[in-house]
């Protein structure tokens, strides 16, 4: 009797230390999901540690003791708690968490789950951070070094396409050119005879107005004809001089690849190695600007430098004033720098920026694309 009623007590004993077992068990899991919670809202993130064990089970997740120990004496014995006690649904509101709730419900993880909580790196060892930053850092060159080559295709791809553009609008520019030049011919030759005929730069009756004006001498203007062309003759300045020297009054017209025309004209003329040449009657022109919104203008020499009017050797195409511009023997520039020995227009100073590339556009990054020269 005494024994059942032993065995009685024992048995209830048990179930109540069993029932007490549960009780905490349950007590501790709602607080355990409460820490989770309370980790994705950032409020124990100092005292909770989550990092990769180096030992038997690499990739198991460990809560720190910290957070448990104020739990009951129970987890005072229970350094590690594993995933399996913690099966539990949590808030919808923490979906964070929740995505990966089930990686905590299994004694290891994988080290490709595990890569799956990489929101948690701040708690992991600075030798895993150390490890993942450096993936980070060469995972980011190589994206790099892709968005460079890109980057290098589309501009290469770019440039292709506006210089094929380019090509496609110079060539229209010069099929309309040569279309006006034969529609003002008739025009030309009936106002002015044939003596621009077959420039290649003279097109617009505005500047042989403007040419007959400033030379003012209709019957030797009439008479002029063309004797040199850069094209036709050579870009040599001596096959120039063999073909200007000592012809007496000279008139130059420069076109540039930039698409301004200007040029000198002498009533002395040129003379193979003689020098500086002094002409009272001699002056440079400018007849159109790159985007041709310019009038045609005249510029006299200044007072006292009559004597530097042009310059004649045969290592240089032709040069008028000191300074103001010039061409070299392969009659490119040279340079170009009016107010030396010629008028400036008014407002601009000698050897600044607008004189130098009011004639050319620059000092001397202009290219000469046809030269053109007229005498007797």
């Amino acid at each position: 009797m005494d024994n059942n009623n032993n065995n009685q007590i024992e048995n209830q004993n048990q179930n109540q230390n069993e029932n007490e077992m549960k009780n905490l068990e349950k007590k501790v899991t709602k607080n355990l999901i409460k820490d989770y919670s309370n980790l994705l809202n950032g409020n124990l993130f100092k005292d909770f540690s989550i990092f990769v064990e180096n030992k038997s089970n690499p990739f198991e997740i460990k809560v720190h003791k910290s957070i448990l120990s104020s739990r009951s004496p129970f987890f005072n014995k229970n350094k590690r708690l594993k995933g399996k006690r913690f099966k539990h649904k949590i808030n919808e509101k923490k979906r964070l968490f929740h995505s990966f709730y089930s990686l905590f419900d299994k004694d290891s993880i994988s080290k490709q789950d595990f890569d799956k909580l990489k929101q948690f790196e701040t708690f992991l060892p600075n030798s895993f951070l150390i490890e993942n930053q450096k993936k980070v850092i060469q995972d980011k060159e190589k994206e790099n070094q892709q968005m460079k080559k890109e980057i290098e295709a589309k501009e290469k791809e770019i440039e292709d396409k506006w210089k094929k553009e380019i090509k496609v609008k110079e060539k229209e520019i010069e099929e309309k050119w040569k279309k006006e030049i034969e529609k003002m011919k008739p025009k030309i030759e009936m106002e002015f005879g044939n003596i621009f005929s077959d420039s290649e730069i003279i097109k617009d009756i505005e500047y042989i107005q403007k040419l007959k004006e400033w030379i003012n001498d209709n019957d030797l203007f009439s008479k002029m004809k063309k004797g040199f062309s850069a094209k036709n003759d050579g870009f040599n300045s001596q096959n120039w001089h063999k073909a200007v020297d000592n012809k007496g009054e000279t008139l130059i017209i420069i076109k540039t690849k930039e698409n301004f025309i200007f040029g000198g004209f002498t009533q002395v003329g040129f003379n193979g190695n003689s020098g500086k040449i002094y002409d009272s009657n001699a002056f440079i022109f400018s007849l159109r600007n790159d985007k041709g919104d310019r009038k045609p203008e005249k510029f006299t020499y200044k007072q006292g430098k009559d004597g530097y009017a042009i310059y004649s050797h045969l290592s240089r195409g032709p040069k008028f004033g000191a300074n103001d511009f010039w061409l070299n023997s392969e009659l490119q520039p040279g340079y170009s720098n009016i107010g030396h020995s010629y008028n400036l227009p008014n407002g601009i100073t000698y050897n600044t920026y607008q004189a130098q590339s009011y004639l050319a556009g620059s000092y001397n990054s202009w290219v000469v694309d046809e030269l053109e020269t007229y005498f007797i």
